[in-house]
């Protein structure tokens, strides 16, 4: 019998895509799932530039709103400020 290769990334069915559960967090997967359906829709990023768009700014959103999460949980006296 010979062992399953280091380099074998398949996943079951029921197994949670790691890319998914991150994007899941930022409150953005709707977005993300709209980038990928016009992308499968029409096979040219072009195409999806408002989705891209849209995408984007949440994610943007969200890193911002992280760093300041961060900010105030590194230094709690700005956080009176």
């Amino acid at each position: 019998m010979s062992s399953p290769s280091p380099h074998d990334r398949s996943r079951s069915e029921d197994e949670d895509d790691p890319v998914d559960k991150m994007i899941s967090k930022t409150g953005c997967a709707e977005l993300h799932y709209s980038v990928q359906e016009c992308m499968a829709e029409h096979q040219d990023w072009r195409k999806c530039q408002s989705e891209v768009q849209n995408f984007k700014e949440c994610m943007t959103a969200f890193q911002k709103a992280r760093i300041e999460l961060l900010r105030k949980s590194q230094n709690p006296s700005d956080a009176t400020t």
